[in-house]
């Protein structure tokens, strides 16, 4: 979840715009990480280093790393290891940016130390459950919200079921409290027991078939019963999971009402505790509506 939060990150810092974003993470599944990103990131070489082997290869019939060799910024096994190295997700993302023109290597550098920094996300393992709870829990706190231990393992859940179940290129906005809420159209479903969550997934008709369309793996035309029951089956299926794992895990025993839908007309009074998750996907934007209790 590296580059969903490192999108997030980017926005908030209004270093790119939505537009810019979203642009990148189409991109994502056909790109490939470049040598000089790589060589940045670990801070073998710097941005003007990067930029200066780039410019030379646009003169020379090269590879980056024959030129960066030549020039004595990485030697021969350095370039092997970036080669072999495990790549954070988020540090594609900021490569689209770079080769897009959202940003410049410059750019891409400072924003990399400052979003490790600010996440202290530098000894993180990339596939570490612990890691990305750990995201969530700071992608609330730079935001001044502070979550129970049990809300963090619910949304960390969530957010990997999206990408599980509809994929990974999208990125939350930061968590927002508001009284009231026009609905376009949602998803409700409670959670209760020891721990009580009312859970909503709330969009646009327009976007809530796009959405189904990804989680049933099929193309729908039109918004229609299909379309609701896979939004249904989604959230369905998500806090039956988290039922599951806190049975599992805490021996906590969960029970779940039936999911229900609300349409346009719609205004929701929400409680004090309710958070609300804009997370923009390519399609659209959906928004996560969490009343925690």
């Amino acid at each position: 979840m590296y580059a969903q939060f490192f999108g997030a990150y980017l926005l908030n810092k209004q270093a790119v715009s939505t537009e810019q974003l979203i642009d990148a993470i189409r991109k994502l599944s056909d790109a490939r990480i470049k040598l000089g990103t790589l060589a940045m990131h670990s801070g073998l070489m710097s941005a003007e280093e990067v930029d200066e082997v780039c410019f030379l290869q646009t003169r020379e019939d090269k590879r980056f790393g024959e030129i960066a060799v030549e020039r004595g910024y990485l030697n021969k096994d350095q370039v092997e290891e970036l080669l072999e190295s495990q790549i954070p997700d988020y540090l594609l993302l900021g490569q689209n940016l770079v080769d897009t023109e959202a940003l410049t290597n410059g750019d891409l550098e400072r924003l990399m130390a400052d979003y490790q920094n600010d996440t202290e996300i530098h000894d993180m393992g990339f596939d570490n459950i612990e890691g990305t709870k750990e995201l969530v829990s700071k992608f609330f706190e730079l935001s001044d919200q502070f979550l129970d231990p049990v809300y963090i393992l619910y949304i960390n859940l969530l957010f990997n079921d999206l990408i599980r179940f509809l994929g990974g290129d999208f990125t939350p906005l930061s968590p927002v409290k508001e009284k009231e809420l026009p609905v376009q159209y949602s998803v409700t479903q409670r959670v209760l027991g020891e721990v009580n969550i009312t859970s909503r997934i709330e969009m646009p008709r327009d976007v809530a078939i796009s959405f189904a369309s990804r989680y049933a793996k099929m193309e729908f035309e039109e918004f229609d019963e299909y379309v609701s029951a896979s939004l249904e089956d989604f959230l369905n299926l998500h806090n039956g999971l988290f039922s599951v794992n806190m049975s599992n895990s805490a021996s906590m025993e969960l029970t779940l009402e039936p999911p229900f839908t609300e349409g346009e007309d719609t205004v929701l009074d929400l409680p004090e505790e309710t958070y609300i998750i804009p997370v923009i996907y390519p399609f659209g934007t959906i928004q996560m509506i969490l009343t925690l209790a």
